[in-house]
């Protein structure tokens, strides 16, 4: 049985890309020694420096020494591992041929993870002996920054496993929601895509600019959703009061099946974001760079306005006990 906290455990994370590096940030800053692998030797050799930045804010830089990196499943000393979070790319195939690759690897009782944000934890498990203690970690970009983690069960899952990688992550500082079916988009993304799909339909549409749309959310319903969800926020305002809304609105939103024109335009030529360059604005390098500035300090800005509200970190060491 996974323990009951992450402090002096022994946690594995596979690929050391942009979401495996931010994730061993968010365990060594729990108190896990940390062992991430990854073949490719620069992704290793920047790993230290990136787990120092994230955890220096929080008084925690110490504990960069938790964090080391591998280029082998091989070089992992197996025997003391409580969990493995999978963080490589995302194709199912190499997903299902790592799984059933850490079966004959990790302990009997270690919890394997995946942090999979396009399969089912279910897909990802099929046919593996593994599969009651194999389910979904979902992280959000950027891992360290933004406190949600969904733990994901699929049908073999068991349950008080998945209460226990709850408990868990909350002893690394993640607030974690328990996703009790496995659906496509587990929770949090089905929310996202159900607002994403409506945006860019009114983009389609002509009611809006991608500008109007992005301030709209920003400094309107989306600026409230930080001091209450969207259910919580219907009883401030009144449950007859969104009923009533629901019945003259509903009728009319998308109930599209495909993406949006203005999606599917800017994929074909080659508009992807910032990692082009441009998608529904252009990211030259240097505003490409100002914008990330600015939004991981309004993340942690966010995070400051929330502390009372989020898990306590342990940040005393056993040397300063």
């Amino acid at each position: 049985m996974l323990p009951a906290h992450p402090k002096n455990t022994h946690a594995v994370v596979i690929g050391a890309g942009t979401m495996g590096a931010d994730v061993a940030v968010v365990l060594a800053r729990g108190g896990c020694r940390v062992t991430v692998v990854d073949t490719h030797e620069g992704k290793r050799a920047g790993l230290r420096d990136h787990v120092r930045a994230g955890l220096e804010p929080l008084g925690l830089a110490r504990r960069t020494d938790r964090v080391t990196a591998v280029a082998l499943l091989s070089d992992v000393p197996w025997a003391d591992v409580a969990l493995v979070i999978e963080c490589i790319p995302e194709k199912l195939a190499l997903k299902q041929a790592l799984f059933a690759e850490l079966v004959k690897l990790a302990p009997a009782g270690t919890v394997l993870a995946s942090n999979s944000s396009s399969f089912p934890i279910s897909a990802i498990a099929e046919g593996l002996p593994t599969r009651a203690r194999m389910l979904g970690l979902h992280f959000f970009m950027p891992a360290h920054l933004v406190p949600l983690v969904e733990v994901v069960l699929g049908p073999q899952s068991d349950m008080a496993q998945a209460e226990r990688l709850c408990t868990y992550m909350r002893g690394c500082g993640n607030v974690p929601v328990l996703v009790r079916k496995d659906k496509p988009g587990f929770l949090a993304n089905r929310l996202q895509h159900a607002l994403a799909r409506e945006a860019f339909a009114m983009i389609d549409e002509g009611v809006a600019t991608a500008e109007d749309v992005d301030a709209a959310v920003r400094f309107g319903f989306g600026f409230r959703f930080l001091a209450a969800g969207p259910v919580m926020q219907r009883d401030h305002a009144g449950l007859d009061v969104h009923c009533a809304a629901a019945a003259t609105m509903y009728p009319s939103l998308s109930k599209a099946d495909q993406p949006a024109l203005a999606l599917r335009e800017r994929v074909a030529a080659g508009r992807l974001g910032m990692k082009t360059g441009a998608g529904f604005y252009d990211w030259p390098e240097d505003k490409r760079m100002a914008e990330q500035a600015r939004y991981n300090r309004l993340l942690q800005q966010g995070l400051a306005l929330l502390a009372s509200e989020l898990p306590t970190l342990d940040t005393a060491d056993e040397h300063e006990n």
